[in-house]
């Protein structure tokens, strides 16, 4: 009888690890569940809008976002972020997105990829605060940014 309790306990522990490790493997980072959200708000941009300002569209709280230029090797991301978060890769080409939300010093979006691919794309103007490899804006500088729509992909550009 002693065995038979002995096995089912240990049957049930293996099954709640089990559960656990999917239930994480399957888990999305906060990072790109705020980057889906994101997306849905930029794409539901109506067509007759001609401005929006970046805070009034992000369905999630930030302190500063990153806009890292091309071909910019991924340890500089991360010392500019000041931490390693994820597997992240370089841009490999011109026009790509590499844009890092950070909200108390922790990732909590990031976008990446060719506008054409997902649907929207994100830039800052020249006349930006300038990091070594970009542009930082942070929350509080209320930036306007223009919107413009090429085909079916929607572009937001700071003025």
């Amino acid at each position: 009888m002693k065995y038979k309790k002995t096995k089912v306990i240990v049957s049930i522990m293996l099954v709640s690890v089990v559960c656990v490790m999917l239930f994480n493997f399957f888990k999305k980072d906060i990072w790109d569940v705020n980057a889906d959200l994101l997306k849905e708000e930029v794409l539901s941009i109506e067509s007759s809008i001609e401005e929006v300002n970046l805070l009034d569209i992000t369905p999630f709280d930030w302190d500063k976002v990153y806009f890292f230029g091309p071909y910019t090797p991924k340890e500089w991301i991360y010392e500019t972020v000041g931490y390693k978060w994820d597997t992240i890769s370089e841009t490999v080409n011109e026009g790509m997105n590499q844009i890092v939300f950070i909200k108390n010093d922790q990732v909590v979006c990031y976008v990446y990829g060719y506008p054409e691919n997902t649907g929207y794309g994100i830039s800052m103007s020249e006349n930006a605060s300038q990091i070594p490899a970009g542009f930082v804006l942070k929350a509080d500088e209320q930036r306007p940014f223009e919107v413009a729509w090429d085909d079916d992909v929607v572009y937001l550009k700071s003025k």
